[in-house]
Order: structure tokens, then sequence, then C-alpha cells
């Protein structure tokens, strides 16, 4: 009988032994240990820039000494040495546990230098890693044996906890001045003779000069009160940056849709690209000569390179593991989510304010970590519906539920028109403004648009209208 076989039969999950001793190298503990002991304030300085010194030690009475000695470290009113280690382990009754004063002793005198103190680390963050990457198969395995569990919920799990593990063995060091200025200088003139761009346009040309555009590892929120047109400014985004222009120039993009479905995303891109409204499809007005336009429609569509997950209430775990596929198996260069209070918590808070700025803050660690610009949708609060200034315009003070959104955001822009006017319109246009109200690398700006509601498409208003509309409004 197979080994795996014996192993399934006995219930033991397979691919772990309990025999099998966890990598580790007590050796080096004990060295890095005396380091510690005989250079404390160099050697735990250096430790802690670049991991969580705990995570180093498989020894329990190594992780123990090591407990004392940052303890010790942190609180600053006494040295650490072999005297104050002892004293401290001896107070919380855990001094016999470790081998008593004698063993403190002799790891003191186990190395005649700290000069080896940079490989010594390295093989233990090695063994570390290791470590925990086998308590992570082990829970994985748990939990594919549990037939309760949700697929789902195991695979984002699992993703998760491994992306943790690769995020906390990504710890920088300090990074002196010197050596950012020539590569930086290189990337600003590479930005400046257009060998770089220094984001991805939007399509809406105000916008972009003010921006600079979508950029890597920031998080751009565009705000609004329900039904003025967030999501279609959104889909417009999406179009202009996955079909527009030459092909070499199209992104892909994943699309987070927690408030519309993913049918209903394209029947809009449809009717955006085609210019043909949704509504001649209810009232049977198509006309002969709509054909070739919905057929041509189509075909741009096609091409475009748009990941749509439409799952509700979704979480910022589930958000990141999504994103994080995308981005390794297809490359995606931009995330957008409609809309950010929809998202559910990965835990309970006391507070819906809490749970927002949880959720705020793991976007815009999402951004930096997967360094691609995230676009998010945001509800405003009713106070300015309770306005008398008709000419009111949104403020940050009304994003809902949580100040943390400014707060994390690196642009917030708000999208502002009267949608009274637009009720029942089949042709034509009305006004709208997308106000950038907060922007922390650039300029304020308020660019005028013109918002046609029958095929629900915003463009840039005149005199840059013609100049900078999307290909398929000029044919």
């Amino acid at each position: 009988m197979a080994e795996y076989e014996k192993k399934a039969i006995s219930g033991q999950p397979v691919g772990t032994s309990p025999d099998r001793v966890r990598p580790h190298a007590e050796a080096i503990e004990r060295a890095v240990l005396a380091s510690m002991l005989r250079e404390p304030q160099v050697t735990i300085d250096y430790l802690m820039e670049r991991c969580e010194v705990e995570t180093l030690f498989y020894s329990a009475r190594h992780l123990e000494i090591c407990r004392a000695i940052l303890a010790l470290y942190k609180d600053a009113k006494l040295d650490v040495d072999i005297l104050s280690v002892g004293q401290y382990l001896r107070e919380k009754n855990k001094l016999e546990a470790v081998g008593g004063e004698v063993f403190i002793a002799e790891l003191y005198n186990s190395i005649a230098t700290t000069a080896n103190l940079d490989s010594w680390f390295e093989t233990l963050k090695k063994y570390s890693f290791l470590r925990r990457m086998i308590d992570v198969c082990q829970s994985g395995l748990s939990r594919c044996y549990d037939n309760n569990s949700d697929i789902g919920e195991v695979v984002n799990s699992i993703e998760n906890d491994i992306y943790n593990i690769r995020k906390s063995d990504q710890r920088r060091t300090i990074t002196t001045l010197s050596e950012l200025l020539e590569p930086q200088l290189r990337l600003l003139l590479d930005i400046y003779n257009g060998k770089v761009e220094s984001g991805i346009p939007t399509g809406f040309a105000p916008i972009d000069r003010a921006t600079g555009g979508l950029k890597r590892g920031e998080m751009f929120v565009l705000a609004a009160r329900p039904g003025i047109g967030k999501t279609a400014l959104a889909l417009n985004i999406i179009r202009n940056i996955t079909i527009m222009g030459e092909e070499s120039e199209r992104r892909a993009v994943a699309f987070f849709s927690l408030e519309m479905t993913a049918e209903e995303i394209a029947r809009r891109l449809i009717s955006t690209q085609s210019q043909i409204p949704t509504s001649a499809f209810r009232n049977k007005t198509l006309k002969p000569s709509d054909t070739p336009k919905l057929t041509q429609a189509v075909k741009e569509l096609n091409s475009a390179k748009l990941y749509i997950d439409p799952t509700p209430g979704l979480t910022i775990s589930e958000l990141r593991a999504k994103a994080r596929r995308l981005r390794m198996e297809n490359h995606i260069e931009l995330v957008v989510i409609d809309y950010l209070q929809l998202m559910g918590s990965d835990e309970k808070l006391e507070s819906r304010q809490q749970e927002v700025a949880r959720i705020s803050g793991g976007i815009k660690s999402m951004a930096k970590d997967l360094n691609i610009p995230v676009l998010v949708l945001a509800q405003l609060n009713r106070e300015i519906d309770k306005n008398t200034n008709k000419n009111a315009r949104p403020k940050l003070a009304n994003l809902r539920e949580s100040g943390a959104i400014e707060q994390d955001a690196d642009i917030v822009s708000f999208l502002h028109r009267d949608r009274e006017k637009a009720k029942g319109m089949e042709e034509g246009s009305t006004d709208a403004e997308w106000i950038i109200e907060k922007n922390r690398n650039g300029k304020t700006e308020n660019c005028n648009l013109l918002f046609y509601p029958s095929r629900v498409e915003f463009m840039v208003k005149s005199p840059e209208t013609e100049q900078y509309a999307p290909e398929s409004i000029k044919r």
C-alpha cells in the first residue's frame, strides 16, 4: 500500500509526519541570542528593523530568553545583560525552565564576535519562513478535509495566509537619499521626455493634467450621491483604458462591482460604445442602421482585457486575494471598486465607521503592495441634499461613514450634477462637474463635463470636447 494511502486511512494529512522535526538551526539560534546579550543595542535594532524577532526562534527556551531580552530592551529602565535577563526570568518563574543562569552564561560565552550576524540572521529567517509555510499548508489541509468548508473561503484563506508570510518577509531597510537621487532623476526625465507615463490616463484630459493620471500605488476616490453617475463615469474610464487608443496603450483592468451584475455592466458598455440607448431595445425602436454600430461595438469591446467580479459584500481579504491572483495571472494594471461602503469587514468591529476605516486602509495597503492604482467609488452622505444652496458642491466632510477615506486616499474627487434635469431625457446632455478636492501630489481641479443619460456617457465639455472625446464619439 502506498504511503499516502496509509496516511489517508489513518486520518493523518498527506504530506505531513509527526516524526519530522521542523527546519531550524539550534546552534545559530544560540549565536543570535549571544549577540543580543553581548551587543544588545546594535543587534536588537538590526533584527527589529528586518523582521518580527520572535519568529526567528524554534527552541522554546530560546524563545523565552528572546522575549525577556526584548522586554528589557523596550522598557529601557534596565540594561540588557546576563544578570538582568536572569532576574527578569526569575520574576516570571521561567528561569529554571530555560536552564537557569548557567545556561544564560553559556549562551553569552558561545561566540567570540558578532561579525557573522548577517549570515546567522539570513539562515534563521529562511527556517522561520519554512516553518510558517508548513503551518499554512497543514492548516490548509485540515480545511480541505472539512466537508463543511466553503471552497471559496478555503482558497481565499490559504492565499491570504501565504500572502501575509510573503509580505512579512519583505520589510525594507532604511535607504539613504544618495541611493535614491540618480534613479529618481532618471525617472523624472523619462516622464518629461514621454518615455514613461506618470500614471494611466483616464481619457479625461483636464483630470489627467491635474493628477498625472492613475498612478501606481495610489488610491483614487471618486465619490457622489446615488444616481449621479459615478458607476457610469467609472465605466467610461475603464472603456478608455481598455479599448481606446493604440493596442500597445491598452491596459488590463479588474472591476469589482458590488452593486451591479456582470450582465448589466456588459449591457451598459455595449450601449455606450455603440451610441445606442438601452431604451431602444426596450421600446423596440432600433433602426436598421443600428445593426452595424452594434456589431462594431461588440467587436471593439471583445478586445478589452476587463475582468469583472460581481461578488456582493466582498471583504478586504477576499478583494486582496482576488486582485493579487489577477495581477499575477492576467497582469492587471488597475483595480476599480464599486463601491467602498458596500464592502464587508473581515471582523466585527464596534461601529460601521471603524469597519469602513479598516476597509479603506486595506485598499490603500493593497494598492501599495500590488504597485498598481486603485480607483474606488464611494457614497456621499445626505448632508449635501439638505443644503438650501442649489450651487452647493460636495466637500470632504460629505464622505459617508468615515473620515479615514479622506486620510487614506491620495486623491479624492467628487462627481456633481443636477440629476433632476436628466430625468426622462432621451436625447441631449446635461452639465456635470468632476471636482478634484484633494490631491496629495498635485493641484486641485474642476473639470466641466457633459452627461448623456441615454447612453450613460460623460464627455469633457467644450472647448476640449472634440479634442479629447473618445474615438467612438468622433466617428
